[in-house]
């Protein structure tokens, strides 16, 4: 039976696209405040905990070895661990909807009137979304953020501003592993990061585009995802984007003659 979610799951990630990038105007960089590693690490680390909630509107692209499509969605997010999710077809069809909490998920598909109920784990986000990403890094990814509470108090190995972007890097002497971040100087917002293992490959990169300035974050409405060593890619593009709207709530209700299954 966990097979034939995990069919319908991957059914809400096939259909067809709408474009839409934005910018924001760029302040001169004479009049931008240089800021030391520690400093800027708090900032930005700030600027991702304004975000409070987030409703998009747009289209997710998906390129896997088993999935290559696309699908217009709807998300509402409250922090820290409830994400809503409305994916749609040709037309505005509703698909589906999935309704992720910290402990529990439903996933609600619309065609057959069927619920799938149960406990949540990395399986079931992976079944999902086909990328791997925990709850946390999920919300994240949908916002667009990067979090960097675990680079709070540790400098990093490599710091240096190239014209008008800041440039960090942390080393793992561990694991052998690396991150590097580039952050923009005028409006802070993270335009790429790369993790790399011990050999220097990046296995996972991310890059964001297409800013717009809400409630004094630079939020991208152009979010693209690439898991190198499982062959995984996702790309969010916006629409539409409000933070912190007021008296936010997740409007899914499953309908009374609809087939409940529990796992």
């Amino acid at each position: 039976m966990r097979s034939i979610i995990k069919s319908f799951l991957f059914l809400t990630l096939f259909f067809s696209v709408t474009y839409f990038t934005g910018c924001v105007p760029s302040k001169p960089t004479e009049d931008i405040e240089i800021l030391p590693a520690d400093r800027l690490v708090k900032k930005l680390e700030v600027n991702r905990r304004k975000i409070k909630s987030f409703e998009g509107v747009g289209t997710l692209h998906l390129n896997t070895p088993e999935i290559q499509n696309s699908t217009t969605f709807r998300v509402v997010l409250s922090k820290p661990d409830s994400v809503y999710v409305t994916f749609f077809g040709p037309f505005g069809i509703e698909l589906a909807q999935i309704l992720i909490s910290k402990q529990n998920y439903v996933f609600y598909e619309s065609l057959n009137n069927t619920a799938y109920e149960g406990s949540i784990n990395d399986n079931i986000l992976k079944s999902i979304f086909k990328i791997d990403l925990s709850l946390t890094d999920l919300v994240d990814a949908f916002i667009g953020s990067v979090n960097m509470s675990e680079r709070l108090y540790k400098e990093p190995d490599y710091y240096k501003i190239d014209y008008d972007k800041y440039i960090l890097t942390y080393l793992d002497s561990l694991r052998k592993t690396s991150a590097t971040y580039v952050i923009d100087v005028r409006d802070l917002g993270i335009s790429d990061f790369t993790l790399k293992d011990s050999k220097n490959n990046p296995t996972l990169e991310g890059k964001y585009s297409s800013f717009g300035i809400l409630e004094t974050v630079a939020v991208p409405y152009k979010i693209s995802l690439k898991n190198n060593s499982r062959k995984q890619a996702l790309t969010i593009e916006y629409n539409s984007i409000q933070v912190n709207k007021k008296n936010i709530y997740i409007d899914f209700t499953i309908p009374d003659d609809a087939d409940r299954v529990k796992f």
